[in-house]
């Protein structure tokens, strides 16, 4: 069996850590504002996240290691949180971290940062959608938890997309100018 590297490791742990962070979120913080005057559960900037650490441990630690990432976030979310949340949360995760899974590996060759728009596409739309659905039976804050997802993505991706161009810029300078 292979170990991840320590940066695999530490995306994987902070892939599962946004799964109680989510819950907590929601049961003490109710709804939170995401723009354009939409609202969504406060959960929904730590679930957008765990999409994007999803796949980025992907990268890092493996299939494997995410599949498992995955198997245990399930359960930490059905555990850490109220019977009626957790049972939605659990239920949501599960289906959309394996929905954003099923995308994003035929994707991946076609590049990171397609897959991962592609992936969280998919993903956050069937999470909000069983979430609400499970959780408060009401989609009145659907399109919040489509956007606050959306941002979070959007993030992540701007943010690779500059440190790639920082690296490639780095690559090409004299060694001494790169400290």
């Amino acid at each position: 069996m292979n170990v991840p590297a320590p940066a695999g490791i530490a995306t994987l742990v902070a892939y599962v850590a946004t799964i109680p962070a989510a819950n907590l979120a929601v049961t003490h913080f109710g709804a939170v504002p995401v723009g354009f005057g939409y609202a969504a559960p406060a959960g929904v900037y730590m679930v957008g996240l765990a999409l994007v650490l999803r796949d980025l441990a992907r990268e890092a630690a493996g299939r494997r290691a995410v599949l498992a990432a995955i198997a245990i976030g399930t359960v930490l979310s059905y555990f850490l949180a109220d019977p009626a949340l957790a049972m939605a949360s659990a239920a949501a995760f599960v289906v959309a971290e394996s929905m954003d899974f099923a995308v994003y590996e035929p994707l991946r060759e076609r590049g990171l940062l397609i897959a991962m728009l592609a992936s969280n596409a998919v993903g956050l739309l069937s999470d909000s959608l069983l979430f609400l659905k499970l959780a408060f039976d009401s989609f009145e804050y659907l399109p919040g938890q489509i956007l606050g997802k959306a941002w979070m993505t959007l993030a992540a991706v701007a943010a690779l997309t500059l440190l790639r161009r920082r690296k490639r810029a780095t690559a090409g300078l004299p060694e001494a100018a790169r400290c």
